[in-house]
């Protein structure tokens, strides 16, 4: 081995060189139309058919052509491993570089530039005048030292890292199936007790609603606003300040993640005075109310309690904490989301304002009933919610395998 120099490539084997990326690429950089040539999307993914979300552009002919076996990559930091190796003809926006290579094999390419390592490198090449967003150009691009060896030695390093990747890719492939099945099951679980309660014997009768299908006899039909002590309530319409734990912590609807957790990253907080009319406290339900997020809910327990919450968010009040945590349960079954389908269906945008939850229609057992239900639930909660957790962390540390081992084999560490 020898040191190559260059900080995130590290030491390399005797025989292999330290080059530019110029002396082995050259950028294609033909302007063409995507009438012509079939819109691609350059992702974490890889190179894909545009993707229906994609930023559309009505001068059709700002595109730039790609041929199939080049390499493509965005030049904004903000999009880090958005690359890969282009595997038919089509067109890209104008913020990617496209380069192809008759000396370096392709395979080779896609694992040398599509690494954690080299995202950094070429990122640190860019440059821009907002701190946290800039772009690299080719001509900084070209400089950039990679290393490289023998174009035998290319192919037999991409056939190695091809046969790993693709069993690790399995086993994230099947651990994410595992996944969706246990949420699905958890689901199933949680709308079976908040709709029919525990007792498999008792007698039923028909609720009048088609996604609720039949509840206990003793159980009534109801309202979100028969349940609620005060109208329903949106949020502040306020920017926030960063993180001050003097103040109440300012919820929106980005900080709402899976199983009734709030994000830990950019964490915001809103200046007493003007948090003053929206403190949460336990037992309070906030529903999302539109865009992708519509239909998300959140329950205030006891470590969110005295937060405040944001514009596009609405709270429901309850008198009794045990009320909101099992309005919170029936958010989480199919009903639900039957329901939340049959709502945004009716809209032109995804889009559910404080008129329609207040006409939800859910279950209602008397409140002992209630107290049992919510017990049961929150058990099935927190059992398979702890078992995706860990299959989650699981798939985490196959992806950092699989960088790490890409990364080794590609700058020679690791010999094919």
């Amino acid at each position: 081995m020898k040191d190559s120099g260059v900080g995130w490539i590290g030491e390399i084997p005797e025989s292999w060189e330290l080059v530019k990326i110029g002396q082995h690429f050259k950028q294609r950089n033909e302007k063409v139309s995507d009438l012509d040539f079939k819109p691609l999307s350059v992702t974490k993914n890889g190179i894909v058919p545009q993707l229906d979300n994609a930023a559309k552009s009505s001068n059709h002919n700002d595109r730039k052509l790609v041929k199939k076996g080049d390499f493509v990559i965005n030049s904004r930091s903000d999009r880090k491993q958005s690359s890969g190796i282009a595997y038919e003809d089509g067109s890209v926006s104008l913020i990617n570089l496209v380069i192809k290579s008759r000396t370096v094999d392709t395979n080779f390419t896609n694992y040398l530039l599509k690494n954690a390592g080299f995202a950094e490198e070429f990122y640190r090449w860019g440059n821009g005048i907002v701190a946290d967003l800039w772009s690299t150009k080719w001509d900084s691009m070209k400089r950039i030292p990679i290393p490289l060896p023998e174009l035998a030695e290319q192919k037999k390093i991409a056939n190695v890292i091809r046969d790993k990747v693709k069993i690790i890719d399995t086993i994230i492939s099947e651990t994410q199936q595992s996944i969706d099945e246990l949420k699905k099951y958890k689901q199933a679980l949680i709308t079976e007790t908040v709709t029919k309660g525990l007792d498999k014997n008792v007698e039923m009768k028909d609720s009048g609603i088609e996604w609720i299908g039949k509840i206990p006899s003793s159980w009534k039909i109801g309202r979100l606003k028969n349940l609620i002590n005060q109208p329903l309530m949106y949020g502040a319409n306020e920017s926030g300040e960063l993180f001050n734990p003097e103040w109440p912590r300012y919820i929106r609807i980005t900080d709402i993640q899976e199983n009734n957790s709030l994000s830990s990253e950019n964490i915001l907080s809103l200046e007493p005075t003007l948090a003053s009319p929206y403190i949460l406290k336990k037992g309070d339900v906030l529903f999302a109310r539109s865009g992708a997020t519509v239909g998300k809910t959140y329950y205030i327990d006891e470590t969110s309690a005295g937060g405040a919450f944001a514009g596009y968010l609405i709270k429901a009040s309850f008198n009794n904490a045990l009320v909101g945590e099992f309005v919170y349960y029936y958010t989480l079954s199919y009903s639900y989301q039957k329901w939340k389908e049959s709502i945004v269906i009716q809209a032109t945008i995804q889009n559910i304002g404080a008129d329609k939850y207040s006409n939800m229609p859910l279950p209602i057992p008397d409140i002992a009933e209630m107290k049992i239900l919510v017990e049961k639930v929150s058990r099935i909660d927190r059992r398979i919610s702890k078992i995706i957790e860990e299959k989650k962390k699981m798939i985490k540390t196959m992806l950092n395998y699989k960088q790490s081992l890409i990364y080794e084999y590609v700058t020679g560490k690791k010999e094919a």
